[in-house]
């Protein structure tokens, strides 16, 4: 057994060290990952590996391996009050989208915070892009309060405010470095929360009022200026109906009139006559279908038919009855 042990005991030995070795000689990389290997703290050109894989190196401290994740990252700012091109104090939270675009610059950028990839990306979010986001967003006062906010679908200047904030964070601020120098690429901005303090909600109200009765009085006028013109126009096209009207009218009654005249003239000659046919001529077209006539008794010839004198003269003529026997009395 201690001959065993004696064996085994440098077997493991060297085991043992030929893993630190391998592991301390042999690193790999992720798809996602992208890795700058430095020689004695100091980086180059050939210094970037971006091949995922199992690569080798130097041991430590001989050479050593930062990996950057390749992905997007996302930058979220706190509660920033700003103020508006009309003078309104409003709270502003924002956000960012970035990634390392340059291993190389990042790493020389914010290898001073420390050894690790995290402290790295640490620095640049906390020393460089949060400052230069809380400081673009100075932008905003640039607008006013009615651009901001507006009940028009698609009217609101955020998204603009947001490429204005966006531009100046990729030129790295007033006056400031360019983000590329840093190895930084901004994706986007955006602008996820808008707050109003409780005077500023109250003037903003009071404000909105304000423009609803200033919108519904020009609407009103021009509607009233509408409702002239309609006017307007209704009785300029009257007029000229009624004008038209009255032309044909008068074209009508002067081709009437001279139709008629030839009969006129003829009627003239002897008037008595022509009443008299017209009347004839008015008899046999009513008479050529069936009719009813209603006359008055007070007519020459239908007093007969009056009521009142056909009760008067039923006493003085004898019924049939009575006749018959009178006659027969004097026969006998």
């Amino acid at each position: 057994m201690l001959k065993l042990k004696s064996v085994f005991i440098p077997i493991f030995a060297v085991l043992f060290i030929l893993i630190l070795v391998a592991f301390s000689a042999t690193y790999t990389v992720r798809f996602t990952e992208i890795a700058v290997k430095t020689t004695f703290g100091s980086a180059n050109d050939d210094s970037i590996v971006d091949e995922p894989g199992l690569h080798f190196k130097a041991p430590y401290p001989f050479q050593s391996v930062t990996k950057y994740d390749k992905r997007t990252r996302i930058v979220q700012t706190r509660s920033e009050t700003v103020q508006t091109a009309d003078d309104f104090q409003i709270i502003v939270e924002s956000y960012l989208f970035y990634r390392v675009s340059d291993p190389l610059k990042f790493f020389r950028s914010f290898s001073n915070a420390g050894d690790r990839a995290q402290e790295h990306y640490a620095k640049a979010e906390n020393d460089v892009l949060r400052d230069l986001l809380r400081s673009a967003l100075g932008e905003t006062s640039r607008y006013r309060m009615e651009d901001l906010f507006t009940s028009e679908q698609g009217e609101s200047v955020i998204p603009e405010l947001e490429r204005s904030v966006q531009g100046l964070l990729t030129q790295g601020g007033t006056g400031g470095q360019s983000l590329g120098e840093y190895g930084i690429e901004i994706l986007s901005v955006g602008i996820d929360r808008i707050v109003l303090p409780e005077e500023t909600t109250a003037a903003v109200i009071n404000r909105m009022g304000a423009n609803r009765d200033r919108l519904a009085e020009r609407y009103e006028s021009e509607g009233r200026s509408k409702a002239r013109l309609i006017n307007a126009e209704a009785t300029s096209q009257a007029e000229r109906i009624r004008a038209f009207a009255q032309r044909r009218a008068d074209e009508i009654l002067a081709k009437g009139e001279e139709e008629a005249a030839p009969y006129l003239a003829k009627q003239n000659i002897n008037p008595d006559l022509a009443v008299f046919i017209q009347n004839i001529k008015l008899m046999r077209e009513a008479m050529a279908k069936k009719f009813t006539l209603i006359f008055s008794t007070s007519d020459y010839g239908m007093q007969l038919f009056d009521p009142e004198i056909l009760k008067q003269s039923q006493g003085e003529i004898p019924a049939p009855d009575a006749r018959q026997r009178a006659e027969a009395g004097a026969e006998d």
